[in-house]
């Protein structure tokens, strides 16, 4: 099989995000954006290191659990949607069976068999339709040379924009001030941004909104080029320009002014609170801020998750589906258990919605977040609610844990679709903590980061996933990994102390007295792991297979040198060395 090569056969099953599997001839061939049970037909494009990929062609067979219309002018050629005419059983049956696979196959490379975790049901969008609270969309065109577009990126394709006016995932009111947008820019001659030529004014238009009142935030992003506005000769556009740089700024104010006039004349369900216009020069492909203006109203929203309420602006990250944050949230403070009068770390914290959520149930909770907009909101947000007990620090992760000097009981992790960064990851695991929550919203980086845990002596006690983007390939994962420690229920054992064969070291203090001692001196946990580690590094005679790998090509963790120096000031206290 080669590159070229035309490939047909039935998609058996779709692995984490969007791998369809087929095989053809005993090959495993990947075809991506395809539906467990669709006849397909794609083209081989790569092959590498004995993986073999192919684009999909054409769907010759609907697959038997596409039972549902899409409802959707735009699917499937939208990158938005891939399983609109799945049934949404069907779709959590997959994404379920997706993560475990996933898992599964991380653990055992980790040394951890998937037996000894508590996997659970996944867990439902309380909407599988109208979810989302948050759009980017782009401007641009469908074709080369087309009519000025708004929406979302064609798949697959880096400059094709369709218009999304009938999109089924957002409330109708995006749907309408999208349709409204577009007219009043096509109407007033304004042209995009030009990737390639880095030219042209319109860049994105961001929406949000409220699913607690309905309240919508708008944004309308562009680059400064306001004298290049147009994207052709046209007439109504020209003889609105005076000709210098200050009539061009004054130009652009009373048309934005229309604008504004425009949108608040707009029928809808809800009510738009705050216009505003961002400013971004940047040559990427991503909604920047270089200057926001607000043009109407207030430059946030305000939303309601499980009983607390959120300032939200237009950059800080906020959960895309509101009701489903809900049941998210509600399943971190369950796997959390005691955090009473314990100090949690909530890193890449957002605009502090879990440290809050948490807060009332912990003794102080610390959140790290990058995006100072969000910090800002996150401290609101936390007088807001009347908590005093949270405090947030803006900066990188990375950077950010050096500087704090307060040491965490528990930590949550949810970071950014790319996972932790590989150098802050063993800052974090430095800390020893006995749990660690970790949020992923893409699995794969998760898995990724797995071994990194391990290797420190964590091990994953329970795991599901929360359907946060139904009729997407994407879902949340959250896990709990503990820290090796002693079984929570004592076992009584009456034993012989000659039996024993104890040394005078070894009968001079217990594995939970040293453990206390130094828990009371320097105010962090050390396990019986980490004691045994230290007493054979002195000499004192353990016994025969306690505390040893189960193979001798298992690994161990090592012990910090932090708890190294406080366990050896234990053993000379109770004069064991």
């Amino acid at each position: 099989m080669k590159k070229g090569d035309i490939v047909e056969g039935i998609i058996e099953a779709v692995d984490f995000p969007n791998k369809g599997i087929l095989n053809v001839d005993g090959k495993k061939i990947i075809v991506k954006n395809a539906i467990p049970g669709q006849v397909v037909r794609g083209r081989v494009n790569k092959k590498k290191a004995g993986k073999i990929e192919a684009a999909l062609l054409e769907v010759l067979q609907r697959s038997p659990v596409e039972t549902c219309a899409a409802g959707c002018s735009l699917f499937p050629d939208c990158g938005g949607c891939l399983y609109r005419t799945m049934e949404y059983s069907s779709q959590l049956q997959m994404k379920e069976q997706q993560i475990r696979r996933l898992m599964e196959d991380a653990l055992r490379k980790s040394g951890q068999e998937p037996a000894s975790v508590h996997f659970e049901p996944v867990h439902a969008s309380p909407s599988r339709c109208r979810y989302r609270n948050k759009m980017e969309y782009s401007f641009g065109d469908s074709e080369k040379g087309g009519p000025l577009t708004l929406g979302l990126h064609k798949r697959n394709s880096t400059y094709d924009i369709l218009t999304a006016s009938d999109c089924q995932i957002v409330a109708e009111d995006f749907n309408r001030i999208l349709h409204a947008v577009l007219e009043f820019c096509r109407k007033m001659g304004w042209g995009y941004y030009h990737k390639i030529s880095h030219e042209g004014y319109l860049r994105h238009l961001l929406l949000r909104r409220s699913e607690a009142d309905g309240s919508v935030l708008v944004d309308l992003v562009t680059s400064s080029q306001y004298l290049s506005s147009s994207g052709e000769e046209n007439s109504s556009f020209l003889e609105r320009q005076v000709g210098d740089e200050s009539g061009s700024r004054e130009a652009e104010t009373q048309d934005l002014k229309k604008f504004c006039e425009m949108l608040l004349e707009l029928k809808l369900d809800g009510k738009i609170t705050g216009i505003l216009h961002t400013v971004n020069d940047s040559v990427a492909d991503a909604v920047k801020n270089d200057r926001t203006d607000l043009l109407y109203g207030k430059d946030y929203l305000t939303e309601s998750l499980l009983g607390l309420q959120f300032k939200i602006t237009p950059f800080s990250f906020f959960q895309t589906n509101s009701r489903g944050a809900e049941i998210l949230y509600s399943v971190v403070r369950e796997y959390l258990e005691d955090a009473e009068g314990k100090t949690v770390f909530d890193l890449y914290s957002g605009t502090g919605t879990i440290a809050q959520i948490l807060a009332p149930a912990a003794g102080k909770v610390i959140g790290v977040e990058i995006v100072e907009e969000a910090v800002e909101a996150a401290k609101e947000n936390a007088a807001r609610n009347g908590l005093n007990n949270c405090s947030f620090l803006a900066g990188d992760v990375l950077k950010v844990l050096d500087d704090i000097s307060e040491k965490p009981d528990l930590i949550v992790l949810d970071p950014p679709r790319d996972g932790i960064h590989p150098k802050a990851l063993p800052k974090i695991l430095a800390y020893q903590v006995p749990e660690i929550i970790y949020i992923s919203c893409k699995a794969t980086s998760l898995a990724r980061d797995l071994p990194a845990f391990e290797e420190q002596g964590y091990r994953m006690r329970r795991c599901t996933c929360v359907d946060l983007f139904p009729d997407s390939a994407h879902v949340e994962t959250v896990c709990l990994l503990s820290k090796l420690h002693e079984a929570k229920h004592p076992v009584n054992v009456k034993l012989d102390m000659d039996e024993l064969d104890l040394t005078s070291a070894e009968a001079k203090a217990t594995y939970k007295e040293i453990g206390e001692w130094v828990q009371e001196k320097y105010g962090f946990h050390v396990t019986n792991l980490n004691i045994a580690q230290v007493k054979q590094k002195h000499g004192i005679i353990e016994r025969e297979n306690y505390n040893k790998p189960k193979s001798e090509n298992s690994r161990q963790p090592g012990c910090p040198e932090e708890k190294v120096k406080a366990i050896e000031d234990a053993l000379r206290h109770f004069q064991m060395i």
